[in-house]
């Protein structure tokens, strides 16, 4: 913990690496179980809770469940800033964690359809709605009081810390299947193998429950989130007052979340549906991707403090225009074209993602940014992300793949429109 007086002056006096350990290790730990999910709506819930359809209905309906989490983080957004308002961040996160460790963990014992009918489809939705409100619930506010104490000159830095959890949490996830997938027979795999990364989620949870714990339940760390006015606000005031800067806020980013999708789910549905390639091959293309956007993301930050964070978000969101109108084709050029499309794909995720988080932040009443930078969150993973992999898994198989770069397309043009409309000032982008 930073010694002495947290609110010294005005000023909070935490120290950014500190921080920045909690976002990473509170990052990580949701995006493994993001990523759990993702892939597990790919290679078993089709055939485990969807078997009376084809393969691809399945991985339709599946991705219409994977899109509940997202329409229901909003809800817990609301749910859990009265918790905050009401008995602290502490408690709210000890609830919102255990919510969505239970949740995730109960997938690890779903029944099949073939055990216990229609009912094996709503409990998979019931337990996804649940991880929805609980992601709404996790939010810390520690990656907005990073970006509040993060020194002047280095704020593109700091901003790329909290992304780091995506490529992370998918390399683990990744590593997981990938194991379990080649070392197991297909009947033990659809058996019981698939189950184990969700036992894996559960754990981490609690391991990064206590880590984030740690800092944000002691009295220097909440003197310090309420020196920076980072307090949470009656939701129904935050969206009257900030509506407007919410929206933009959550279109902002819609490149980089549409493109997350695009280089994670998507791409694994559709090897693994019209391709002959192995479901674990792919899986390690795609932690190769992710290490290569580990490294795109750190690459953002330095990029960042040099020319600026409105440039680059501007010109990582041309980049993935021009992207869109020819990479899905990669897909179906083996595993040279999928690994080449994973890389470009993870090269352009980092350098957008990793700067993408809080753009329009600044432009928030102090009183309301922390309710509003929960919110916007929320908005932008549901309008960019949430309906990627079905809206492009129907256009790649009722138009062709280079169809499904046209969702990704629209993704950049939202971006670049919502930064026009935002005048984001570039000095305050933190």
């Amino acid at each position: 913990m930073a010694h002495g007086s947290p609110t010294a002056s005005g000023h909070g006096q935490a120290k950014p690496g500190e921080i920045a350990i909690g976002v990473i290790i509170g990052r990580t730990s949701e995006f493994f179980d993001f990523f759990v999910y993702a892939i597990a709506s790919v290679i078993v819930f089709p055939k485990l809770v969807f078997p009376f359809v084809n393969e691809l209905t399945g991985t339709l309906y599946s991705f219409g469940i994977f899109a509940l989490a997202f329409a229901a983080r909003p809800l817990g957004t609301v749910i859990f800033m009265a918790v905050d308002r009401r008995h602290g961040k502490g408690a709210k996160l000890v609830i919102a964690l255990f919510l969505l460790g239970t949740a995730t963990v109960a997938l690890a014992f779903l029944p099949g359809y073939d055990t216990i009918g229609v009912a094996a489809i709503w409990l998979l939705a019931a337990a996804r709605v649940l991880q929805g409100i609980a992601w709404g619930g996790a939010w810390d506010g520690l990656a907005s009081l990073l970006a509040m104490n993060s020194p002047a000159n280095r704020r593109g830095w700091y901003a790329m810390v909290p992304q780091l959890g995506a490529p992370l949490g998918l390399i683990v996830a990744s590593a997981l299947f990938a194991f379990f997938a080649g070392n197991l027979s297909a009947d033990d795999f659809f058996d019981w193998g698939w189950r184990y990364p969700f036992f894996v989620a559960f754990a981490i949870n609690v391991v990064a429950l206590f880590a984030r714990l740690r800092m944000v339940a002691t009295d220097e760390y909440s003197e310090l989130f309420e020196s920076r006015d980072l307090e949470p606000a009656r939701v129904g005031e935050t969206v009257a007052q900030e509506g407007r800067n919410i929206l933009l806020g959550a279109f902002a980013p819609l490149a980089s979340f549409a493109l997350f999708h695009m280089v994670t789910v998507f791409p694994l549905s559709w090897v693994f549906l019209f391709t002959k390639e192995s479901p674990v091959r792919f899986l390690i293309i795609e932690m190769i991707g992710a290490m290569v956007g580990v490294v795109a993301i750190i690459a953002s930050g330095m990029i960042a403090d040099r020319v600026g964070r409105k440039p680059l978000l501007l010109g990582s969101a041309v980049a993935i225009a021009v992207y869109s109108g020819f990479a899905p084709q990669l897909l179906d050029a083996g595993a040279f074209g999928e690994t080449i499309y994973m890389v470009l794909g993870f090269v352009l995720l980092g350098l957008s993602f990793g700067q993408s988080s809080g753009a329009i932040a600044s432009n928030f009443a102090r009183t309301y940014r922390y309710t509003a930078s929960a919110l916007t969150s929320d908005f932008a993973w549901l309008f960019g992300a949430g309906f990627a992999p079905l809206a492009a898994l129907l256009l790649a198989t009722h138009f062709g793949l280079i169809s499904a770069g046209a969702y990704l397309l629209s993704g950049a043009v939202w971006t670049l429109l919502a930064l026009w409309l935002s005048g984001l000032r570039e000095a305050e982008v933190n």
